[in-house]
């Protein structure tokens, strides 16, 4: 290669290297006014805004919002600033209005326990309140806090000719509990922690049918709560619908198929009833219901005959 040839060469990377230089200098110069107009925008205050999606009913927790720095001319007079609020009054109040994922949270889409119709925004739509009786030993001895799931079971003996049958049975899965006594968040010691505090009272959230059945359970038995994991619900809902028990509708939307398939997930169920008896725990138990006492066949009308000192009673249709 000639001389004059790399003379070119060596040229035309200097003037490629020194466009480039002079074109990045001049996009930072460019960038620089955006970056530092954007940062000072935001400086304004912190408000509070949902983490996930919030639907009507939803039991607030200390994980469902967080506090985001927000435009100061767009922070309005019924949002949530970090200066002026208690995060801890918030807990065990609920969504009354529907709110998004990264959405402000207001003061009027949350409503507070004792406030007027605090309990019916706490159900979901269609559903219902009922309230059952348990002790330490029924209630999970205190662990169960408003926001859990539990499963209801129903003790009972059932009298025959021969020993009683003992049984429990769970009655009703998937319910939600809405309060505990007449508290809707848990007791804190003075370091702030949660601890077990036995209830009396237990409110769960069912549905129209469901709420007549454990009406009617009460009369029959002992109800007890047991305490279902978190993971129990997906697992069910799935088992369901592989199974074509659920059918969900057909959408092309993603999102309207979240909402559909948590929505199924929450609602309670008394179709998949299990039971175990007396004959399962001690074999001195019996494992099947005793056999009905037989009825005494009902008479029909009487006719009493004397003839003489002699009376006779005649039932009609007796031959």
């Amino acid at each position: 290669m000639d001389k004059k040839k790399i003379i070119l060469l060596i040229g035309a990377l200097i003037v490629a290297a020194v466009t480039a230089l002079l074109a990045k200098n001049m996009f930072d110069g460019a960038s620089a006014p955006q970056v530092a107009a954007k940062k000072a925008e935001v400086v304004g205050g912190e408000i509070l805004v949902a983490t996930r999606a919030l639907p009507v009913g939803t039991i607030i927790t200390p994980d469902s919002f967080r506090f985001q720095p927000w435009p100061k001319d767009l922070i309005e007079d019924v949002y949530f600033k970090k200066e002026d609020t208690n995060v801890e009054t918030l807990a065990g109040t609920v969504v009354r209005n529907p709110v998004t994922a990264g959405q402000p949270l207001t003061k009027g889409s949350l409503v507070a326990p004792g406030d007027r119709g605090f309990l019916a925004a706490a159900l979901g739509p269609g559903m219902r309140a009922v309230t059952i009786p348990v002790s330490g030993l029924t209630g999970v001895a205190g662990f169960v806090f408003p926001g859990d799931r539990v499963d209801l079971m129903l003790t009972q003996s059932v009298k025959g000719e021969g020993p009683e049958l003992k049984v429990s049975e769970t009655v009703i899965r998937n319910l939600r509990v809405l309060a505990t006594d007449n508290r809707v968040v848990a007791s804190k010691n003075e370091q702030g922690q949660q601890y077990a505090e036995k209830a009396k009272l237990v409110t769960l959230e069912t549905t129209p049918k469901i709420a007549e059945q454990i009406s009617v359970a009460q009369t029959l038995g002992t109800l007890s709560l047991s305490l279902r994991s978190l993971a129990d619900s997906a697992a069910e809902l799935e088992e369901a619908i592989a199974s074509g028990a659920i059918k969900l509708p057909k959408t092309d939307d993603p999102v309207v198929e979240a909402d559909m398939i948590r929505s199924l997930a929450a609602r309670p169920t008394s179709t998949k009833s299990t039971f175990s008896t007396g004959g399962d725990v001690s074999r001195f138990e019996t494992r099947s219901p005793p056999p009905l006492a037989a009825k005494e066949k009902p008479k029909g009308p009487v006719v009493r005959v004397s003839r003489g000192n002699s009376v006779t009673d005649i039932e009609f249709g007796d031959k």
